[in-house]
């Protein structure tokens, strides 16, 4: 478990799921998109996430997506499975079918809707991790599903064997130091919030759970080296090259304006309902926003 938590540092991305025109998966987009991210220099793919929308995916697609991705990235870079529902049988059935299409990992989040107390969050996580099949990693993104897993419960889950990091979509400074203090070689601590990921590396995080890099991989990879080699001032500067692109990327739900920045760069053709395109109003942002990637993914190569 200590090897696989050392590789899941740097730059992670969340992978979306490109549909064809039909509404289905479009598998050559998604190996396009697999692809563009090894060549990028992305250190871990996550499949199957918020970011993918795996709410939106029926059983085969599921495993047919996570099967194409741990075939074609062949262990050159962990994989990642979203297995995380509101109930923690389910979890763990989804998680054993993760581990059979060989990913390396879960990442699972807090229970969605049900609003467990902490007691229930650790009661969740230590059954998951004792009989998923997989090493497990936390995720905590409390607007999404109105749960909010405490730094103390973290800390206990940190000392299962099986549970070997966090990704933490808070973006409060006092909280991610909190995490970071809980670090071991066997627990990581990923920042799940693009715009606050570089403060959140230079305070110590492993690494950052990133949508702006389905379309930035060099880019996001470049600023978790700096960051994480502590190069203060030059990765202030490089964030700040990005922070407009993470203010686009808020403008509407995730993962409305990834997936139109990607479909603009010929990678999937929209989403499921009840998600919807982005919106005329932000046509224009989106053109300049891609414009800007473009420029920022060639210095950054």
């Amino acid at each position: 478990m200590t090897e696989l938590a050392h590789r899941l540092q740097g730059s992670i991305t969340a992978l979306i799921t490109p549909f064809d025109k039909a509404g289905a998966p479009d598998m050559p987009a998604w190996q396009r998109l697999i692809a563009a991210q090894l060549e990028g220099g992305t250190q871990a793919l996550v499949v199957a996430g918020s970011t993918g929308e795996a709410a939106a995916l029926g059983d085969d697609e599921y495993q047919s997506l996570l099967r194409a991705a741990v075939r074609q990235v062949a262990g050159r870079v962990p994989v990642l499975a979203g297995s995380g529902l509101a109930n923690t049988a389910k979890t763990i059935e989804l998680t054993r079918r993760a581990a059979d299409c060989g990913a390396d990992a879960a990442l699972v989040v807090t229970p969605p809707y049900v609003r467990p107390t902490q007691a229930g969050l650790l009661a969740h996580y230590q059954a998951v991790a004792d009989a998923g099949g997989l090493p497990v990693v936390l995720y905590n993104v409390p607007g999404r599903t109105g749960c909010d897993m405490q730094p103390q419960t973290v800390a206990t889950l940190a000392a299962h064997p099986r549970i070997i990091g966090i990704k933490e979509a808070v973006a409060d400074a006092e909280r991610m130091a909190a995490l970071v203090a809980l670090k071991n070689p066997g627990f990581v601590v990923l920042s799940g919030d693009d715009p606050t990921a570089c403060r959140a590396m230079l305070c110590g995080a492993d690494g950052v759970v990133s949508v702006a890099s389905n379309a930035l991989p060099r880019a996001m990879q470049r600023l978790c080296d700096l960051a994480r080699n502590a190069e203060d001032t030059a990765a202030k500067a490089w964030d700040a090259r990005l922070q407009p692109v993470f203010e686009f990327l808020g403008c509407e739900p995730n993962p409305v304006p990834i997936k139109a920045i990607l479909q603009r760069m010929g990678i999937g053709e929209g989403l499921r309902l009840p998600l919807m395109p982005l919106s005329a109003a932000h046509q224009e942002w989106l053109q300049a926003t891609v414009a800007a990637i473009l420029s920022i993914e060639n210095q950054a190569g």
